[in-house]
């Protein structure tokens, strides 16, 4: 009992309550998150449409995500973080009922591009929150505890999504747009603005040649961040697949909706049971053979779903994925922390989010192309393929990644208060282990940054869905 108090101290304690509304939004909001889950059952069982033009729709979306991340990231630097997710979360709990309501397939398609382009704006608005009032030895386990809230929701609200789709499809839209104001209201009573005023310093020593002018034009010449980025739109184009062609495959094993939100629910229930232990698990590994082994287990639970037929083994197939999913978000989460400028922070976020826009916009359109023309079997071992293939571009790109990672620490500590003693965080210790023969001071028990420092580097969202 002592032990687990213990854990459960380590795990939870001394993080901001600022953190815990936005966990508490989070857990709200996914509660709620039944459109996307079911969106492609709803397409082709309840309205009627084809597989090509439910992608089409689908795709759609992410073609507003696309807009949406891209314009949340720069208003998110330059209006502030607190009123970007404000007007975000209002347009997409608008744009819910809207979608909900529409009959024609170009309502449902504009319906479903300006419901992507409010939804995923607030992404990056909330990434560079959490990153501004958490610091930097807390970020792993608070991203992985906002990964769990996210997860927990998304296994609730797969299983009663699918009780309240038999009952109205109709019902899906309302609950989800009325989740979605209720954590609006939570971030206007209890989020203050985090954004600092940008700071007028120079870049830190070693972090390469004088940034260019300009935000684009940085990240644009920023190659190690978007090789990483590129990679993530690879994995991310295997992974939506089980939002758009694993409940059509489903569906046509004569499989009813209600199974499919069984079966996909699990993925939240395992990451729900066993994701808070995953930091403890890889603490001081490579992150990038972390993540290589991560797009390889993810690869071939994606690619066994060609041999499904039944329940049980659609559901084997769900819980192999996932356990390559539990091990990517905290490493990609921390890594993309430490490969972005703090001042650029929210487009950084930005361009991170823009990969799964461009997958959610692309994926079910692939994904039913494929299926159309060569079969299902086809994509799911070309999603094993894929898989394989990013694994070993992780392994190629990470010792590139960790030297870029080190250059952009911050030399300067801050003292802790006495009492907050902690061992060194293992971003350090795995960076000292991978870093050029250059010196560098790993962070020692008694010393983090501080909360507002200008040289801390932003999270990416975890999971994304």
């Amino acid at each position: 009992m002592r032990t687990m108090r213990g854990w459960f101290r380590d795990t939870t304690g001394g993080l901001p309550r600022t953190f815990w509304y936005l966990w508490t939004g989070t857990l709200i909001n996914r509660l709620g998150s039944f459109v996307l889950v079911f969106l492609a059952i709803y397409l082709t069982q309840e309205r009627g449409f084809d597989e090509l033009q439910a992608g089409m729709v689908l795709g759609l979306w992410g073609v507003g995500g696309a807009v949406g991340t891209t314009l949340g990231g720069t208003l998110t630097d330059r209006w502030g973080r607190r009123p970007t997710l404000l007007t975000a979360h209002l347009g997409a709990a608008s744009m819910m009922l809207t979608l909900g309501f529409a009959r024609d397939l170009w309502a449902v398609a504009a319906g479903a591009l300006l419901l992507g382009l409010f939804a995923e704006a607030a992404r990056p608005a909330f990434g560079a929150m959490m990153i501004d009032v958490v610091p930097e030895r807390d970020r792993l386990r608070a991203f992985s505890l906002n990964y769990w809230a996210i997860n927990l929701g998304f296994a609730s609200a797969a299983i009663l999504a699918g009780l309240a789709a038999e009952a109205s499809y109709l019902l899906l839209f309302v609950v989800d747009a009325a989740t979605t104001v209720v954590t609006a209201a939570v971030i206007f009573r209890k989020v203050p603005e985090t954004r600092a005023p940008a700071p007028a310093v120079a870049v830190p020593a070693g972090a390469g040649a004088v940034r260019p002018q300009g935000a684009l034009r940085t990240i644009l010449t920023d190659r190690v961040y978007l090789g990483f980025v590129a990679l993530n739109l690879l994995a991310a184009l295997v992974f939506l697949q089980h939002i758009s062609m694993l409940p059509i495959a489903m569906g046509e094993d004569g499989l009813a909706p209600t199974t499919y939100g069984t079966v996909i629910a699990l993925n939240g229930v395992l990451i729900v049971a066993g994701q808070l232990f995953v930091p403890r698990l890889i603490r001081g590994r490579s992150r990038s053979h972390v993540l290589a082994l991560a797009s390889l287990v993810m690869g071939v639970g994606f690619g066994l779903t060609a041999f499904a037929d039944a329940a049980w083994l659609y559901a084997v197939t769900v819980l192999i994925w996932t356990v390559g999913e539990m091990l990517n978000s905290p490493s990609n989460s921390t890594l993309i922390a430490e490969l972005s400028p703090a001042d650029l922070r929210g487009r950084y976020q930005g361009v991170f989010s823009l990969s799964w826009q461009i997958a959610g916009a692309t994926a079910p359109i692939l994904g039913g192309l494929i299926r159309q023309q060569a079969g299902n079997a086809t994509l799911w071992l070309g999603c094993a393929a894929v898989g394989a293939l990013i694994a070993v571009a992780h392994l190629v790109s990470g010792p590139a990644r960790e030297r870029r990672a080190v250059a952009l620490r911050p030399a300067a500590t801050r003292v802790e208060p006495v009492g907050e003693v902690r061992p060194p965080a293992p971003q350090v210790a795995e960076a000292a282990a991978s870093a050029p023969a250059a010196p560098i001071e790993p962070a020692t028990p008694g010393y983090a940054p501080d909360a507002t420092d200008p040289g801390r580097r932003p999270v990416a969202p975890a999971g994304a869905r």
